[in-house]
């Protein structure tokens, strides 16, 4: 019978791929389901957008989701946005092979049918904490998105509504209802 050792550690998650989509939360493991298939349409949309405006301007890089960020160290924390955005001078040439160090300058999280306010809300506090300067949170039951930025204070954005990408991607902006349509 093989034994399984615990992961407690950036290290250690980054050494077991197996194990799927999860999150290191200041030591402790965090499994999460597949994503559904609205979700991923939405996750895509938002990350060719962005892609779009930052690649010929070379601004930086959009990754996607599952890409992990080591936010704290000891006990570690990892999370993994559903879009991140890097600017350029925080790529010292080229990414990592492992996780990024640090958070991303923005964090984009798309709401999954199960995800509780509270646990969004704290991920949302984690995400600038860590030194994100902005965080999308998008709800496709509501067509919402809703904007952190590094005050901390919210901006809920309807589908008639523009997002912009504010101090951080001057000039970018999108219609909400484009999201959320195929």
């Amino acid at each position: 019978m093989a034994t399984v050792q615990p992961i407690t550690t950036a290290e250690q998650l980054f050494q077991a791929p197996e194990l799927g989509r999860c999150e290191l939360l200041r030591g402790e493991l965090i499994m999460m389901s597949p994503a559904g298939s609205e979700h991923g349409m939405i996750v895509a949309e938002i990350a060719g957008i962005l892609r779009d405006f930052v690649k010929p301007r070379a601004l930086g890089v959009v990754l996607g989701a599952e890409t992990g960020f080591r936010v704290s160290n000891d006990p570690d924390t990892v999370l993994a946005p559903d879009v991140a955005f890097l600017q350029t001078s925080r790529i010292a040439g080229r990414l990592p092979k492992g996780y990024f160090p640090g958070a991303p300058d923005l964090a984009v999280e798309v709401l999954s049918p199960n995800d509780r306010a509270s646990e969004v809300v704290a991920k949302v506090q984690d995400w600038l904490n860590a030194g994100c300067t902005g965080v999308w949170v998008v709800d496709p039951k509501s067509q919402t998105v809703t904007v952190y930025g590094a005050d901390r204070k919210a901006a809920i954005l309807v589908s008639a509504e523009t997002l912009t990408g504010g101090d951080l991607l001057p000039g970018f902006s999108t219609s909400v209802a484009g999201i959320f349509t195929m």
